[in-house]
């Protein structure tokens, strides 16, 4: 199972390295690809013309590796399913051992980079600290005594994910710690070694909106039972919107000496504006606005906002006056109706899904 985007000088050269790995053994390579502009897609489909065994699914519309795999593992009836990327940096020869784990017993076989005879290439010092504060990190969503919980490089059962896959986010690029933090019967799990190679062609997918997409992982799988995971991200940038807001109104009302009531609105608006900017790089950095959508979009936000406001004072001074509540709780139902409220009209109106 392998899912692309953008690799169309990598597919060819990998489905040739599998066919030399699994020799003598029935299978097949599905490539799922994200509809790349480069043309991975009719690449794959021009190898599968000649192989009948590579496959490959073309979504549109839709984009993510983690899901690119749940509808991979989907679409084939094989039973064992080995997970990689199309970047030439898994090491191929490990399919054989990986699949013969599978059959005497274990039903998650991870390639690690960090157990003897594993290693991470040429990472430098900086990319390596990254991922083991990741390693350590995910240890909070059970992934157990796994020394590389963050391998994008595993087999399995394909039962397994199918036990699990209703209760998966989907999120982001870690499929791997999303299948180990969903609930299920416990998992025998193996780990052989591999070392993780450069990339031969093509562009990383690293950045920013990767460890994004893992902080919104860890909140799904912890918070996100309870409450909507992008309504604690929106909480958090509100209560950083706070700190914003009385830094602006100790500074105005103090040192410049505005009036009481004009630094109260100047406050407000400041922290108007940087909770959207915040929201829109942090919160919902997978529907980020740019260019002119960034104007309409911060007028819907203060709109928003501030009926919420207006929301958040009616029902604790309702709390207090009318029903005798005492004031931190008024005040506290006050912030949570406002910032549902919030959260509900700007996610529906200001970042559309």
């Amino acid at each position: 199972m392998v899912p692309t985007f953008n690799e169309v000088e990598n597919v060819g050269e990998l489905a040739q390295r599998l066919g030399e790995a699994l020799a003598g053994e029935a299978y097949e390579v599905i490539f799922v690809d994200d509809h790349s502009p480069d043309g991975t897609a009719d690449a794959v489909r021009a190898l599968g013309q000649a192989d009948g065994r590579i496959r490959c699914v073309e979504r549109v519309g839709r984009r993510g590796l983690s899901t690119a795999v749940i509808e991979g593992i989907q679409a084939t009836s094989a039973e064992y399913v080995i997970v990689m990327d199309a970047d030439l940096q898994h090491d191929e020869a490990l399919a054989a051992p990986m699949l013969a784990a599978l059959r005497d017993g274990a039903d998650l076989v991870v390639g690690s980079r960090y157990i003897a005879g594993g290693g991470t290439g040429d990472w430098d010092a900086s990319r390596l600290k990254q991922s083991r504060l990741a390693t350590r990190l995910s240890r909070l969503l059970r992934a157990g005594d796994l020394t590389d919980p963050m391998s994008g490089f595993f087999a399995l059962r394909a039962q397994v994910l199918r036990d699990r896959v209703a209760d998966l986010t989907g999120t982001g690029y870690k499929i791997l710690l999303d299948i180990l933090a969903t609930g299920g019967p416990k998992l025998g799990v193996v780990e052989l070694p591999y070392t993780f190679r450069p990339r031969a062609h093509g562009e990383s997918k690293l950045d920013s909106r990767v460890v994004l997409e893992f902080l919104e992982l860890l909140i799904a799988k912890t918070l996100g039972r309870y409450v909507p995971t992008k309504f604690v991200m929106f909480s958090l940038v509100g209560g950083l919107g706070i700190v914003v807001h009385m830094a602006v109104l100790a500074l105005l009302f103090g040192p410049l000496e505005v009036g009481f009531a004009r630094a109260q609105v100047l406050a407000t608006l400041v922290a108007m504006t940087a909770n959207f900017f915040v929201n829109n790089v942090f919160t919902y950095f997978d529907r980020r606005l740019t260019g002119w959508r960034l104007l309409p979009g911060w007028l819907s936000f203060c709109a928003a906002s501030s009926v919420g406001a207006l929301a958040n004072v009616g029902i604790a001074v309702y709390l207090f006056t009318s029903l005798s509540t005492v004031w931190y709780l008024s005040a506290i139902a006050g912030i949570i109706v406002g910032a549902a409220w919030n959260y509900a009209v700007t996610a529906l109106y200001t970042w559309r899904a």
